[in-house]
């Protein structure tokens, strides 16, 4: 029995070795990466840079893009390096590190999103207060609010793995998390389970609810509306609605794979749905809000096609 504190690092099991293979993936992975990095990046400038969209609901989507980048980069470039390496093991500080990354990154979406459908329900059932409502102070209260609440609620959830006696180094995951740091714990973790419970429920399950009870407003109002408000509903909700469908089916996903039974599941299997994971939503995101948007994407094309104007002018 050693105490957490006393661990020098883990060992990540799920890698296999995969020979010439490994620089296929790494590529495919860093080129994601990259496509991640560039995507979020340009929506953030986007929205910075131009005053039109200097409101609400794109403020809050350039909160969700940071986000995007923050979870990433907390998470593929450790995958980067442990798919070129032979050896596969991480230190333990850097490792309770992961842990506290994956969980924020997954409570500040959540929060983001439900804080994104109050303001679409402000703007569908009271247009002409949605103003006085959602002032700037307003929304400089929800973003702060959106990563400080995570963000403290995760170092509570860090220092009880770190604190746990364990009986193991070796995790079956390609990354730290924090259910299998508890899977090592010597003794019966069900207290320690008990408050992942409730840390679930505070950044789910409430962000859920609020996201649920305001499209049952929105819908509600969109059925006995006009035809502009049920067009409205489409063109600024829709991306909306299928970001959370998407993260909460990944979640549920990865939940029932760290409740079941894996180490019978094809290393290649469990690899493969890792990388899903990962990188998914941070690709998910920016292309299904730059798509659908159309004030993102004309301002999106209007900036590259200027960039390629100045050099086409350098060049000559």
């Amino acid at each position: 029995m050693i105490n957490s504190t006393q661990v020098l690092y883990f060992t990540l099991s799920a890698y296999f070795d995969t020979g010439l293979l490994k620089y296929l993936y790494f590529t495919i992975t860093i080129s994601l990466y990259m496509f991640i990095v560039g995507a979020n990046v340009l929506l953030i400038v986007v929205i910075c840079t131009n005053r039109s969209l200097h409101e609400p609901m794109y403020l809050f989507l350039c909160s969700l893009f940071v986000n995007e980048l923050y979870g990433s980069t907390g998470l593929i470039p450790f995958l980067l390096v442990q798919i070129i390496s032979d050896i596969h093991t991480v230190s333990a500080p850097f490792c309770f590190v992961q842990v506290y990354c994956v969980h924020t990154y997954g409570g500040i979406e959540y929060i983001n999103l439900a804080v994104m459908s109050y303001d679409r329900y402000l703007a569908i059932c009271h247009p002409l207060q949605y103003h006085s409502h959602m002032t700037y102070n307003k929304i400089a209260t929800l973003i702060a609010f959106t990563w400080l609440y995570p963000l403290l609620l995760g170092l509570t959830m860090a220092y009880l793995r770190s604190s746990l006696q364990l009986c193991g180094v070796i995790i079956n995951k390609v990354y730290c998390d924090s259910h299998s740091i508890v899977k090592l714990a010597c003794y019966d973790t069900k207290s320690i389970y008990i408050y992942s419970l409730f840390l679930i429920f505070c950044g789910v399950v409430v962000p859920l609810t609020v996201i649920f009870f305001t499209y049952f407003k929105i819908l509600k109002v969109c059925f006995n509306g006009s035809k502009q408000t049920r067009q409205k509903f489409v063109s600024t909700c829709s991306p909306h609605i299928a970001s959370i469908l998407h993260l909460t089916l990944l979640n549920v996903v990865e939940l029932t794979q760290n409740r079941s039974e894996t180490n019978n599941a094809p290393t290649m299997l469990r690899l493969v749905f890792s990388l899903y994971f990962l990188t998914c939503p941070p690709i998910f995101n920016p292309l299904m809000y730059g798509l659908n948007l159309s004030k993102i994407r004309v301002t999106c094309n209007i900036l590259i096609s200027n960039r390629r104007n100045n050099s086409e002018q350098l060049s000559m």
